[in-house]
């Protein structure tokens, strides 16, 4: 018996070590708290989690070739090498005119660093080979590179404007560059909207002819010209003089002067056959502000590093050069800059734990008093402060997510707290215990149960911590932060509230002298007024002080009659009322009616929420809809347009997108605010991050406009994402040919169009018929939700072929490849050194003159000349002699997809749409009627969808994996599988207040956000769980005990009843706070409520607003929670313990121990005697 008493009353080393060496603790707790404030404030602020993705680009400039060239010299060889590879995933590839990229993504299994060096070595065993392409002498040399996608997107645009040349303006901007490249957080500054310079060589056709004079000669003379060289050293009278050959040009028109060729003392001058100019390159960049011409900075930053902290810094810079640097008529201005949008979404979630803090501490003094509130609050700061200690230390930043899981875990981290407090408090009460015999028997009962609930909380969120691929980089960091701050809150419980209750718990509610409390807010009345007058931006401290001082005589006067009111009337009234209640449900048919009934409502939430799917009432969708933040229009035309027609048509875009955003309805006297800023870009920098990251060719058939609104809170209840659909309703259809898309920011990872169908083949034209008979079919189906369908590549590239004679020109002495050079050096002009001005580089190109290049006779009636290697003759031959010229097309682009050629036909979703599952299930359903497919083309439906089911799979693994770990870890915990078993049960049918609410309200079923709601519930159902039934097990056992029942027997049916009834009673507390704090923590970003509690304090104005990012972002996460927990909670309560009393009785049934069964064995036993 007193092995088994000592069983029952074990105690728990851990916190009788803290409650005997109470200074440790409290040193402990300084420094964790010093930490943590540290790490608040020092960790980098950032929107989302950044996203590395295992992916090796390998992209290739060859100019002068088309796409079907670029695939055959560049891309196909490289491939076939790079397919070999191991651990590769996947490979695409795009070749389009004189460029191509590769993209080789790897499994994670593998280091960026290694597998970029594997692709490197692939490549240059590929470019070592003698066939590989030559461009100016030199080989094609492929660049292999790693990208974030952080480093692709701009953080944020500097436009410069101002009466001065663009020449001028860009030196201005070059100085930005050179001071903004410098800090450590910036990648690279590109400059947009001006060219570099140039010394073009424009050489004159018929004076180049009249002088018999070729290209070759031109190119030669300036190289061997325009240089300086060592020529060694020279010795004389004991001294090393060093010889240098002085022949660089000192300006451009030096090269004037250069002799091309002189035969019979006859010199012939560069200056004779052609102008020099040095001037801009061609144009290949546009951009504007607010429709005026603008020399613009795109300014990237680098991955991992501050976004905030490097928007600071770059604004100090610009006001420094604008003050120090710049004329003052000068305009210099910030665009889309997403600092003040993260700083905003940090500190709303930051205010948001601040106001589920205040709900938490205000419930937890009615419940427990206002020392035991103080007791279990102080362990929210604690474990939240120890959590950013940690992660602050592995790197991690401070994000959205970060924040999020510290409010998700606001009820739960409290929860060890409470059980704690309550149970000690409950000892020194009911059994009149002193402080320190109370902290450590109380803890001791509750150690176990609470390290074990601990572990199957984070045990539902360890399979989510395996999340794999770029949503698992995304997302992880949640489930991190969720057992981080479990974690902590375990050991807060343990060490930090075991040494505070022993050392200050009181089970009396002592009244606080009016004398010490007028002291006391005295003190603090003069100490906060002084902070408030002289504390400058500390302010709002003084502040708080004062409504401290304030907030003591409202708790004496009013709140402390309430709260015990509470305690004493209220609450002992419901506990009463409960223990009715549970004996009632105990009694009788009433258990097995309480049961099916559960199980009955279980079934129909699962059939209402079919029924509501199936209706489209309750919309599935990947990732919550956001509203936007950028407003972004994409033009394209068809490849191989000019960069002015593109600039033509964007300038004509502009002023329809222009007037769409500065409707009267988002103006205030001119003042816009909904709308902060509008910058247009044309050619360079005019791509889609998500689409073409990596891709440095150059697009002069794009165009790019970006809308920035301003904060949600000062956007005045109006809608951005109607105002995009307004946009994109004033750009539909009004420019044939032209491909004009409306899209947002990109709320977390990319995940590839919503509808997105791809042709697989071998033929490329019989491809993009197909994908054009396809996209001509669906359009006649009128789908519902589709925006508008689209082809990623066609055969409408201009393009021009030249056929050369073979035998005329080898009986002329011409081969192919003069007659392409000569073209070559024609138009797009032929290398010929560098002119070095003030350490600048700038390219000498030799070409026609303007007039000439583009005239088709000139090009094509010039003269090839060359000495004949028979006679030592000059010949010339006339181009259009050997070669005819054609017009024709060719592809804009191929791709390829694992080394297949690939069509895309892709689209948006239609405005007010959001589930492309629903959406591409009608497009199927169509395509089932889609006749005479040709045979060899494969069609997929990937994009949004196939990483939507990819990801639900994952999650539903992730799901019924975390319950198999908590499983075991309850037979762990019970050595029992029925007490288990009652538990995973009350999981699923927590799943009636999930899909019951969705049902309800018509929310939509996020996959993303829903999901991780359900297995954080499984969660929090499971810690409830576990403390009521391992607290009946204990009254059970001691039960046993004091009626001296051995362990393998089972109480009597009457005890079993009274000892589950007590337990259930005695933890009505701990499981309504759980459940209460917990949606108190979530309410304020479920209903969309923000209180500024830094402005309220320093600047008297709340700044309260409805709505927001976080809100659309995690609300429907934060719902799943509050629709579940409503009904767990009504689960641990009532149906857990009927479980567990009709389960028990299923075993004492089954061995034969009810009182019936036991009256019948007597009644035998005596018949027998």
């Amino acid at each position: 018996m007193a092995k088994k008493n000592k069983q029952v009353d074990k105690e728990f080393k851990l916190s009788s070590w803290a409650i005997n060496n109470k200074t440790t603790i409290y040193v402990l707790m300084f420094l964790i708290l010093y930490l943590g404030i540290s790490a608040y404030f020092t960790m980098p602020r950032e929107n989302f989690p950044e996203i590395n993705e295992t992916k090796i680009y390998i992209s290739s400039v060859y100019p002068g070739n088309t796409a079907e060239d670029i695939e055959k010299l560049i891309t196909n060889p490289l491939e076939d090498k790079l397919k070999s590879v191991s651990n590769v995933v996947e490979i695409t590839s795009t070749s389009q005119e004189d460029y191509s990229i590769i993209t080789v993504e790897f499994d994670e299994s593998i280091e960026v660093d290694k597998a970029k060096q594997k692709v490197k070595d692939e490549i240059d065993q590929e470019t070592a080979g003698e066939d590989w392409p030559t461009f100016n002498g030199a080989k094609v040399t492929p660049n292999v590179f790693e990208l974030s996608m952080s480093e692709e997107v701009p953080i944020l645009n500097i436009n410069i404007s101002g009466n001065y040349p663009v020449s001028k303006l860009k030196e201005y901007g070059e100085y930005l560059q050179d001071e903004i490249e410098d800090l450590t957080e910036i990648k690279k500054v590109d400059i947009r909207g001006a060219q570099d310079k140039e010394v073009e060589v424009a050489v004159d056709i018929y004076k180049m002819m009249a002088a018999k004079v070729s290209f070759d000669d031109i190119t030669n003379a300036i190289n061997r010209g325009n240089v300086t060289m060592s020529a060694g050293n020279f010795i004389t009278s004991q001294q090393r003089r060093t010889i240098r050959i002085i022949g660089e040009i000192k300006a451009p028109s030096d090269l004037g002067d250069f002799v091309i060729k002189a035969e019979k003392g006859n010199p012939i001058y560069l200056k004779d056959i052609a102008e020099i100019f040095f001037k801009d390159k061609d144009k290949t960049t546009y951009a504007r502000e607010n429709a005026a011409a603008v020399v613009m900075l795109d300014v990237k930053k680098r991955s991992g590093e501050n976004m905030v902290a490097a928007a600071d810094k770059i604004s100090e810079i610009v006001e420094a050069a604008k003050n120090d640097h710049f004329p003052p008529d000068l305009k210099v201005t910030i665009a889309n800059d997403q600092s003040p949008k993260t700083i905003g979404q940090v500190d709303d979630l930051v205010n948001n734990i601040i106001f589920g803090v205040i709900l938490v501490v205000i419930v937890l003094m009615f419940f427990l008093g206002f020392k035991n509130a103080i007791f279990v609050g102080f362990a929210i700061p604690m474990s939240m402060f120890m959590s950013l200690m940690i992660l602050g230390a592995m790197g991690y930043t401070l994000n959205t997510m970060v924040l999020f899981g510290l409010i998700m875990g606001l009820g739960m981290l409290v929860d060890n707290g409470i059980v704690v407090v309550e149970n000690v408090y409950r000892l020194m009460d009911e059994e009149g215990m002193t402080r320190i015999e109370a902290a450590k028997k109380g803890i001791s009962e509750i150690a176990f149960p609470i390290i074990i609930s601990t572990a199957t909380t984070v045990a539902a969120f360890i399979p989510l911590g395996l999340w794999p691929g770029i949503m698992g980089q995304f997302m992880v960091i949640l489930p991190i932060t969720l057992s981080i701050v479990l974690g902590s809150s375990l050991f807060v419980a343990i060490f930090f509230n075991s040494v505070l209750v022993s050392q200050f718990m009181n089970t009396e509610d002592r009244d606080m002298p009016i004398k010490y409390i007028v002291k006391l807010t005295s003190i603090m009345a003069v100490i906060g007024l002084l902070i408030f007058f002289f504390g400058g931006a500390y302010n709002a401290l003084g502040t708080l002080i004062l409504f401290t001082a304030v907030m003591f005589w409202v708790y004496r006067l009013i709140l402390r009659k309430a709260a015990n009111y509470f305690q004493k009337n209220t609450l002992v009234s419901l506990e009463n009322w409960y223990e009715r209640q549970l004996k009632r449900v105990l009694t009788g048919w009433m258990p097995y009616v309480l049961v099916t009934g559960t199980f009955i409502l279980l079934f129909i939430a699962f059939a209402g929420f079919g029924w509501s799917v199936s209706e489209q009432r309750t919309k599935i969708e990947f990732f919550p809809d956001n509203k936007p933040n950028q407003i972004i229009v994409y033009i394209e035309y068809p490849e191989g347009t000019d960069i002015e027609k593109t600039n033509q048509i964007t300038r004509e875009v502009e002023q329809k997108v222009y007037r769409v955003l500065n409707q009267v309805s988002y103006t205030d006297d001119g003042y816009n605010f909904l709308v902060e800023s509008t910058v247009s870009q044309v050619g360079e920098g005019a791509g889609n991050p998500q689409t073409d990251g990596g891709s440095s060719a150059e697009m002069p058939h794009r165009g790019k406009i970006t809308a920035s609104m301003r904060e949600y809170k000062y956007r005045r209840g109006e809608d951005s994402e109607i105002l995009r659909q307004k946009v994109q309703a004033a750009l539909v259809g009004i420019y044939p040919g032209v491909l004009i898309s409306v899209e947002k920011d990109a709320n977390g990872p990319p995940t590839g169009p919503p509808i997105n169908i791809e042709l697989k083949g071998k033929n490329y034209e019989e491809l993009i018929f197909t994908a054009e008979r396809m996209r001509d079919y669906l359009n006649t189906q009128s789908i519902s939700g589709v925006d508008e369908l689209k082809i990623d590549v066609n055969k409408s590239k201009p393009g021009m072929q030249v056929v050369v004679d073979r035998k005329k020109a080898g009986e002329l002495g011409v081969s192919a490849g003069q007659v392409g050079q000569q073209l070559r050096g024609a138009i797009f002009g032929n290398k010929a050194g560098v002119f070095k001005k003030n350490g600048e580089d700038y390219d000498i190109y030799v070409r026609f003159n303007k007039k000439d290049r583009y005239n088709k006779s000139a090009v094509f009636n010039q003269k090839i000349t060359f000495r004949d290697q028979a006679t030592g003759k000059i010949k010339e031959i006339p181009v259009s002699v050997v070669a005819k010229q054609t017009n024709s097309s060719g592809f804009s682009a191929i791709k390829h997809k694992d080394i297949k050629r690939v069509v895309t036909v892709y689209s948006a979703l239609s405005p007010g749409e959001t589930d492309a599952g629903a959406v591409v299930d009608r497009i199927q359903n169509s395509m089932k009627s889609f006749d005479n497919l040709p045979n060899g083309i494969k069609i997929d439906y990937t994009g949004q969808i196939e990483e939507q089911n990819k990801q639900m799979t994952f999650l539903m693994g992730a799901f019924f994996s975390g319950l198999l770990l908590i499983f075991f870890i309850l037979i762990f915990q019970f050595n029992s599988v029925s007490k288990p078993g009652i538990i995973m049960l009350a999981i699923f049918l927590s799943f009636i207040g999930v899909f019951g609410g969705l049902v309800i309200t018509g929310a939509p079923f996020v996959i993303m956000m829903t999901m991780v709601g359900i297995i954080s519930l499984a969660g929090i159902v499971v810690n409830n769980g576990v403390v009521l039934l391992d607290y009946a097990q204990l009254l059970i056992d001691r039960r046993k005990i004091k009626e001296g029942i051995s362990d393998e027997d089972y109480l009597p049916l009457e005890s079993l009843y009274e000892t589950v009834v007590k337990a259930g009673k005695a933890r009505l507390r701990p499981v309504l706070l759980t459940a209460i704090t917990t949606i108190l923590g979530l309410i304020p970003l479920a209903i969309g409520l923000n209180i500024n509690f830094f402005t309220l304090f320093s600047e008297f104005d709340a700044n309260i607003y409805m709505g927001g990012d976080n809100v659309i972002f995690w609300g429907p996460l934060a719902k799943t929670v509050i629709y579940g927990l409503l009904i767990a909670t009504f689960l641990t309560l009532i149906v857990v313990p009927i479980l567990f009393f009709l389960v028990t009785k299923l075993k004492m049934r089954i061995k034969g121990k009810l009182p019936h069964q036991l009256e019948k064995a007597k009644l035998a036993y005596g018949e027998e005697i």
